[in-house]
This record gives structure tokens, sequence and C-alpha cells, in this order.
């Protein structure tokens, strides 16, 4: 039996990624557990592989946990599919988006075909490299750590969105008003 070496890489995090080795009529269903068990992320969340082309342009449609729409639109079932039927390229690309409420996108890219080993056990996680992010925030939506009633967090956010918190935020350039007005939107200073 063949064995797909696929290398599974967060596309926000290059230098972090998964190469894992899968029977050739593993579904796309172990894929998508044996990515999570290299991640520790939950494998229960709605998550979609996509055959791709070289620039990662999605194609085929294979889900878990589909909406009654795409039931409809008649999509494939990650449980149903086997890989081997969309490996048309010794390079095979596909699009994996995992939890679609708060999305990680990868990149899944068949790297190797080779042949079964005598007794080894398949699927197999052949190298880890990096640590996985943090599955509080994904990649595409930052999420603050701790509540901090600094008024620092005002020139992050400004930061990070891009914004100009001069023209976009209402500046208060008393002191005292800015507690007075913290205080009583919180409902005091003590509540923390």
């Amino acid at each position: 039996m063949a064995i797909y070496r696929f290398r599974v890489t967060f596309e926000d995090y290059e230098d972090i990624y998964r190469d894992i080795d899968m029977p050739s009529k593993s579904t796309f269903l172990e894929l998508h557990q044996e990515i999570h068990k290299s991640t520790g992320y939950p494998v229960d969340a709605s998550s979609s592989f996509y055959v791709s082309n070289d620039q990662w342009k999605k194609g085929t449609e294979v889900a878990l946990q589909p909406s009654a729409r795409k039931i409809n639109d008649g999509v494939l079932l990650m449980e149903n599919i086997r890989l081997s039927k969309f490996i048309d390229d010794p390079h095979q690309k596909f699009y994996y988006i995992y939890n679609f409420d708060r999305p990680y996108d990868f990149h899944v890219e068949l790297i190797k075909i080779l042949k079964e080993e005598d007794g080894k056990e398949y699927p197999a996680l052949f190298k880890v490299v990096g640590q996985a992010p943090r599955n509080l925030a994904a990649a595409n939506f930052p999420v603050a750590d701790t509540v901090d009633d600094d008024d620092d967090d005002i020139d992050v956010v400004a930061e990070e969105y891009g914004v100009d918190e001069e023209d976009d935020f209402d500046v208060v350039d008393d002191e005292e008003s800015e507690e007075e007005e913290s205080s009583q939107e919180f409902g005091g200073e003590d509540n923390y």
C-alpha cells in the first residue's frame, strides 16, 4: 500500500509545520484527526479541505459538519472520501480551513509517496517543527490575553488595525476626566 507524506503548514506561520504519513486508503476525516492530534486543537470544529492548485486556489470542497445549504449543494463529506480520490499530482495541494468560527488556514501538500514499512503503524507523525499557536485566537483574529486597565491598550489596538487614534478615537486631554469617565463606564475602579 502507498503511504502519502503530507506537509501541513499554518498559512500565517510558515515556519510551523507537521509532516504526517497517511495510508492512501485513509479518508479526509482521518487526515483532519491526525492534524489535530499534532496541534492539540479539538477535532470537532466545522472544517473543510479544498482541492487546490499550485497557487492555493480553492477547488472542490470536502467538509466536516457542513451547513444545510452546503449539504443541499452536494458538498462531499470528509468521512466518505478517500485521500487517493483527489491525488492527481505527486505534489497535490489541499487548502484546509479549521474552525470556521475562528479560522486557522493551513496548506497541506503531498511531499512524498512512500511504500508501507512492515511493522510501522499508520497514520504516523513523521516530523514536528515549531509549536502550534494557541487555539484561543486564530491568526486572523487578534484577541487580548489579559484585561488591563491601562490606557496603552488604545495605542496597541490603533496600531494593530492601522487607525490613527487621534482621528478615530475621542481622546480626553485631561487625566482627571479620563479617570472619572473610566470609573463611570465600568462601574468603579474596584470591579476588576
